[in-house]
């Protein structure tokens, strides 16, 4: 890990957002950071405490932005799937023309390197063209480091069509035969694995393992659990204290209930796009297993081994709140 005198300053986009807030706390708890909050001139969400700076933009005035990544050794994105197409765009050129050595792009997603995956689920397609940008237009002094968590293991499992569990009803639907591996991660690891990784040295020294100019534009994974829809059903039934016996349990093929999603979208369903973007994951294929392809900088970076029944009994309280919220 970086010695003591290792300060970055970092800036973040999206430092409230359910992801960012605990990137940025991470981060505020290492010591080791001066963190800026990149914010909209209009927004009123709520951060964390402890920032160094806000810093209030407007995308309609790229010069503000630039302004904003000032001085700033990395920015983080982290951006709502609602957010306008352009604005991730636009940030990347700001951080470049601002001088910031380091981007993590708006990833924080299965593996889009993944060119299959990615052509299937066309949300995905703006994390590759936004790697080439940074790699194109950085050129040397700006680079990025993409980081790879699968889908969210709380958020997701709380979402009845995304994992396939639905508690209210007491009822899974397993994709295939539900042993597929996935990798997921929880909010809590993101946040200690960019803060951890933002504590890597900067160049390399010979009493360290790994660095950030190393990393420069790659693609890097971590993990909380690499699990199938079985194994996460061995662990509701822990949480709950219930037998697979008081469950509804049916499966559906992957590439049909795909499929289906992509109707769905069609006729204007929501759910259609739940179907659609986690199924593609469970294929066989193995994309949705990056740890076994991969590998993980969790080993590097010291990142935890958590516990899954945790953040399944999380996942089960989020289920019973208001969905499709970013």
């Amino acid at each position: 890990m970086a010695d003591s005198n290792h300060i970055l300053k970092v800036a973040i986009v999206g430092a409230g957002g359910n992801c960012g807030k605990y990137i940025t706390n991470a981060l505020l708890a290492t010591g080791k950071h001066t963190v800026t909050a990149i914010v909209r001139k209009d927004s009123t969400t709520e951060l964390p405490k402890g920032l160094h700076a806000i810093e209030k933009i407007d995308y309609q005035q790229p010069s503000t932005i630039v302004s904003a990544f000032q001085d700033q050794d990395a920015v983080i994105i982290t951006l709502s799937g609602y957010a306008a197409p352009d604005t991730e765009e636009k940030l990347i050129n700001a951080a470049i023309e601002a001088g910031v050595r380091f981007i993590l792009p708006n990833e924080w997603s299965p593996d889009t390197t993944n060119e299959a995956l990615v052509n299937d689920v066309f949300p995905f397609a703006s994390k590759p063209k936004a790697r080439q940008q940074i790699a194109s237009k950085g050129q040397d002094k700006t680079k990025y480091i993409a980081v790879t968590t699968g889908f969210w293991y709380e958020w997701s499992l709380a979402i009845a069509p995304a994992y396939g569990f639905d508690f209210a009803k007491k009822a899974v639907t397993f994709f295939d035969d539900g042993e597929t591996i996935i990798n997921t991660t929880t909010w809590p690891q993101i946040g200690q694995a960019v803060a951890a990784l933002l504590s890597l040295p900067i160049s390399a020294e010979e009493s360290c393992k790994g660095c950030l100019s190393d990393l420069g534009n790659q693609q890097v994974y971590i993990s909380s659990f690499a699990v199938s829809q079985k194994d996460i059903l061995e662990s509701v039934l822990r949480v709950t204290g219930t037998r697979s016996e008081g469950w509804s349990i049916t499966y559906e093929p992957s590439k049909q209930r795909y499929a289906d999603g992509l109707e769905e979208i069609k006729q204007g369903k929501k759910i259609g796009f739940a179907k659609m973007m986690y199924t593609r994951v469970f294929y066989q294929d193995g994309c949705g297993n990056f740890g076994k392809s991969r590998g993980t900088l969790n080993e590097l970076l010291e990142l935890p081994q958590e516990d899954l029944d945790e953040f399944t009994a999380l996942a089960i309280e989020r289920s019973k709140e208001t969905q499709w919220v970013h």
